[in-house]
């Protein structure tokens, strides 16, 4: 998570280089090092002399649709979007946050422990904070932060989960969190890290540390595992809750990440809230019938399926005669069988198919994922259907939404010696069928990129 840089945040060719080293391609490093420039010339006077720089990327979810917080398993990599962030420790315990692309400032104190504000950007910040003074009492310094990004945000690629890693790491280094043996004792990896920052969003607790206000979503901890522990050229497969590195796949060689974005704000702390814990919730439900039913105490669906071989099958039984409950038996049944379709086939076999380099079958793979969210998960929307859709028939090897869904992105993957013309094409029939979207939508290539790193 260190990139070591001796030179300034405004020699761009410099800084650039030292970006390509540490896994950028050549043209997202020539954009970040703009993107640090700028951050460092928003740091305020009077607090440049010890400042830090990061870089923390938003993520592509390839494959596992909503099924992290189950125990289940997915394939993610990082984008080579994200945001550049400068930041200096504070003696105080002031805490201010500015958006250098936005002109917005935002300022705390870590201190009595902050009350999050819902509904507004400033909560991701103020969440964070609000854990580490609740977990770390210790952690008495605050920070100047000033974030630049070219992320699209509420668009599926954890812009969210990004702001709350950036703060996270800031405060970490202000206050030398790793040195404290309470953060040792639970945070002994990166991994864990990303449990934990999963654990802060969600509000649950990790651990012994201690659960608090999340931003309000009931989701798990695959994005932050993306963000903090992405390989560059690479697709990695984890399993969750906690946190397990399976598996890493090598990005096919001639190819690339095409995305895009639809423009249909999918902010999980907004309007697509609601739906996002329903399907969370419903997981939830069914893990709870099996334990009603069994009498066991696993904590997720993926444990109730590894309990036994006849689980699956029995757990079809259990929810087709489930009565009373807050969902109706056959919103259940979709929920599992979406569980059972992308945990347990799609992406073991979707792995295999990327070691092969074996893109037909990849493909078919990624359809069937496709397929389910639409049929059975229920989080698409007529615009990430098309976009899928319509990048398949444009010849990519593979294409599907990702994310929360209700909106948000879809990523193509597609032969590099012709990305660009169908990154044209892909955007202009996509604005053509969905003109009212044409402003807000954004089409973009991306390598599978780095992890979060710190420009030491």
């Amino acid at each position: 998570m260190a990139c070591n840089y001796q030179g300034k945040l405004d020699d761009s060719r410099a800084l650039s280089d030292r970006l390509t080293a540490a896994g950028l391609s050549r043209s997202a490093a020539r954009a970040k090092a703009r993107l640090f420039a700028s951050a460092a010339a928003a740091l305020p006077v009077g607090n440049t002399a010890d400042r830090r720089a990061f870089f923390v990327p938003g993520r592509v979810e390839v494959l596992g649709k909503h099924t992290d917080y189950a125990g289940g398993r997915s394939m993610v990599a990082a984008v080579e979007r994200g945001f550049c962030i400068v930041a200096a420790p504070r003696d105080d315990a002031l805490i201010t946050v500015v958006d250098a692309d936005a002109r917005q400032r935002i300022s705390f104190a870590l201190h009595p422990p902050p009350t999050p504000r819902a509904g507004h950007w400033s909560n991701y910040p103020m969440t964070v904070a609000r854990r580490v003074a609740v977990n770390f009492p210790e952690a008495r310094r605050g920070a100047d932060v000033v974030l630049a990004g070219d992320l699209p945000p509420a668009a599926g690629m954890s812009s969210s989960s990004s702001l709350i890693v950036a703060v996270f790491l800031v405060l970490a280094d202000a206050n030398q969190l790793p040195a404290q043996r309470r953060y040792r004792d639970h945070v002994g990896s990166t991994t864990d890290l990303a449990g934990y920052l999963g654990a802060v969003e969600n509000g649950r607790s990790f651990g012994s540390l201690e659960g608090d206000c999340g931003v309000g979503t009931f989701g798990g901890s695959e994005d932050h595992t993306a963000i903090l522990c992405a390989e560059p050229n690479h697709v990695s497969q984890y399993t969750y809750c906690p946190v397990r590195f399976d598996r890493s796949m090598r990005v096919p060689s001639g190819h690339t990440f095409a995305i895009g974005s639809s423009g249909v704000v999918a902010e999980k702390t907004g309007a697509a809230r609601q739906q996002y814990n329903r399907a969370s919730r419903m997981a939830v439900a069914v893990a709870q019938l099996w334990c009603r039913a069994t009498g066991r105490d696993d904590p997720h669906l993926a444990a109730a399926f590894a309990s036994s071989p006849d689980a699956v099958d029995r757990l079809r039984e259990i929810v087709a005669r489930a009565e009373g409950g807050e969902f109706a038996p056959a919103a259940l049944s979709d929920r599992l069988e979406h569980f059972v379709v992308e945990n347990e086939q799609i992406i073991p076999a979707a792995g295999d198919a990327l070691d092969k380099e074996d893109l037909g079958e990849f493909g078919r793979l990624v359809d069937a994922s496709q397929q389910a969210a639409e049929q059975l998960l229920g989080n698409q929307v007529p615009e990430t259907v098309y976009l899928a859709a319509s990048a398949r028939e444009r010849g990519a090897v593979a294409a599907s939404a990702f994310g929360a869904g209700f909106g948000g992105s879809v990523w193509a993957m597609v032969e590099t010696s012709r990305a660009e013309t169908f990154l044209t094409g892909w955007a202009k029939a996509y604005r053509n069928r969905f003109p009212q979207h044409a402003p807000s939508s954004q089409f973009f290539l991306t390598g599978a990129g780095p992890a979060a790193f710190q420009l030491r």
